[in-house]
């Protein structure tokens, strides 16, 4: 009997064990996406004012960040308010401003790719990522500094204290934004962006609806400049500035640092 007893209860205790293995392998394992998420916002704008010539982002501002951001890991997803393919400055393609990040996205067929399907603005939403980045050109001078979606994104950015990066002329997307008390959102902050020297020196001083420098400075921005086309970056908070198209990549560089 005693024999029969054991030997019982060792078969109930596999029984046991078994059915408890099984209920563990038919859970799902659910996985948690750590993936950071970065959004990218680019112009629409590709007339240069009055000149007959054109513009539109600055590649070495696009091209650079992304490179970094994407090595290490960091999802980007591509906005304008268009949507589809945003316009890119002719000039910036040219030998004289040839980078790393340049030269590796003219061979890039993927990332043309992406870049020709950009997402449009209206349909973003800040919950979706964890920060922002934009690249300067001239042309959000002339759009993103008035366009109603960029402006509800930076807002929502900012009062939920997400990183925001911005390089050269892409802080004339603050000419608009403010905090939730109704100042300007720059106001009482330290920034940078294209100066008015540089601005000068690139002959379109009087072509420009506003001079970045000029505005962040009626807005309350506490901005400095390094010289002209050197990289000069500044980080204040949640916010990171880069005075030209040099500071891109070290503008990335401090977001991803926040990012990590």
């Amino acid at each position: 009997m005693k024999i029969v007893t054991i030997a019982t209860s060792i078969m109930v205790l596999a029984i046991t064990l078994f059915s408890s293995c099984t209920n563990m392998a038919s859970k799902k394992i659910v996985k948690t996406d750590t993936t950071k998420k970065v959004l990218f916002v680019l112009t629409s704008h590709e007339d240069l004012g009055n000149t007959g010539k054109k513009t539109g982002f600055w590649l070495e501002e696009f091209s650079d960040p992304y490179y970094l951001l994407t090595d290490n890991s960091i999802a980007v997803t591509l906005a304008s308010p268009k949507g589809g393919t945003p316009p890119m400055d002719p000039s910036s393609a040219s030998e004289n401003y040839q980078t790393e990040g340049t030269k590796r996205f003219g061979t890039d067929t993927k990332l043309k790719e992406l870049l020709s399907n950009t997402v449009k603005l209206e349909t973003i939403n800040v919950a979706d990522y964890d920060a922002v980045y934009y690249p300067g050109g001239h042309g959000p001078l002339w759009d993103l500094a008035e366009d109603k979606n960029s402006i509800a994104i930076l807002e929502g950015f900012f009062n939920a204290n997400k990183p925001i990066a911005v390089a050269c002329h892409g802080p004339a997307i603050f000419k608009n934004t403010k905090k939730q008390d109704g100042t300007p959102l720059v106001k009482g902050l330290n920034v940078t962006g294209f100066s008015n020297s540089e601005e000068t020196a690139s002959g379109l001083a009087q072509v420009v609806p506003f001079l970045v420098e000029n505005m962040l400075t009626e807005n309350g921005a506490i901005y400095s400049k390094g010289a002209d086309w050197t990289p000069h970056v500044v980080e204040d908070g949640a916010l990171i500035t880069g005075q030209n198209p040099a500071s891109a990549k070290f503008v990335a560089e401090k977001l991803l640092n926040k990012l990590k």
